[in-house]
């Protein structure tokens, strides 16, 4: 996630081993896990290696996946929406209260995992188990914060973007909710393209 191996990088699973100081087996299981999430590729007689980045088309084709269920799904949530589910947005918030200052994976590792359970947490308020499968299959958090290596990060927008989502879905606002997380996505989306084109 840092970008220590490039993109194409060979991934030895006996090394991964001797270097953990583990047995083979947890090493395959977790690069099979990450196979899955789409951070290695994996060929016959070769073995794993580090995936290549999206390419910027790649990135404007998920979103546009995204831009078609989630606004969708924040309108449903805030549709359903109960206190208990309010207070489950606002304690997400509250869980990342500011934008990490640093560059690499690991001052990103938390804002991150919010994105995902955030944006997780409104597809499971929306009620709709099939549209939140399909979320997780584009494992796009993962690779879309691998873009953004280079000390360009957009987290307070990011999290003032959520804010405005969560908001308006706690207060019930359906078309309210759809709009904020039409705007988030649709200025991820171009901050992430803008990333990618530099």
């Amino acid at each position: 996630m840092n970008g220590d191996l490039e993109a194409g990088a060979r991934v030895n699973i006996y090394a991964v081993a001797r270097l953990l100081d583990v047995s083979q087996t947890p090493v395959r299981e977790v690069l099979s896990a990450l196979e899955s999430e789409g951070l290695l590729t994996k060929e016959a007689l070769r073995g794993y290696s580090v995936a290549p980045l999206l390419s910027s088309d790649e990135v404007a084709d998920l979103y546009q996946l995204r831009l078609l269920l989630e606004p969708w799904a924040a309108g449903r949530a805030a549709e359903r929406v109960t206190p208990a589910a309010a207070e489950r947005l606002r304690a997400e918030l509250a869980g990342v209260p500011q934008a990490p200052e640093g560059t690499r994976y690991e001052d990103y590792h938390g804002i991150a995992a919010h994105d995902a359970r955030f944006h997780d947490l409104i597809a499971e308020l929306s009620g709709s188990q099939a549209l939140r499968e399909s979320l997780r299959r584009t494992h796009c958090h993962l690779h879309l914060f691998r873009i953004e290596y280079e000390g360009r990060r957009s987290g307070e927008p990011t999290l003032a973007e959520h804010a405005r989502i969560a908001e308006a879905v706690a207060a019930g606002g359906a078309q309210e909710s759809e709009a904020a997380m039409r705007a988030h996505l649709t200025a991820a989306r171009d901050r992430f393209l803008r990333i990618g084109s530099t």
